[in-house]
């Protein structure tokens, strides 16, 4: 019963998150290039990190270290 409680706690946290950061979009004005290309790459970097960390994670342990590395950075 924890863990379907763990699980409902962190997809609403997820979706509360979403809603979240389309107010703050919502209620700042300031819709210049600058804060859009910061926002922009703030969101760049987080998909980046969790491609790192997760699929890579993933391509070590089935395909070593170097061949991993080699494809990921190709990819990119």
């Amino acid at each position: 019963m924890n863990n379907v409680l763990l699980g409902l706690l962190l997809a609403t946290l997820a979706g509360l998150s979403t809603g979240i950061g389309s107010v703050t979009a919502f209620f700042f004005y300031r819709h210049t290039h600058r804060y859009l290309s910061v926002l922009l790459g703030f969101s760049a970097g987080v998909m980046i990190y969790i491609s790192f960390a997760e699929l890579l994670t993933t391509a070590i342990q089935q395909s070593g270290l170097l061949i991993a590395n080699v494809v990921f950075f190709v990819g990119i």
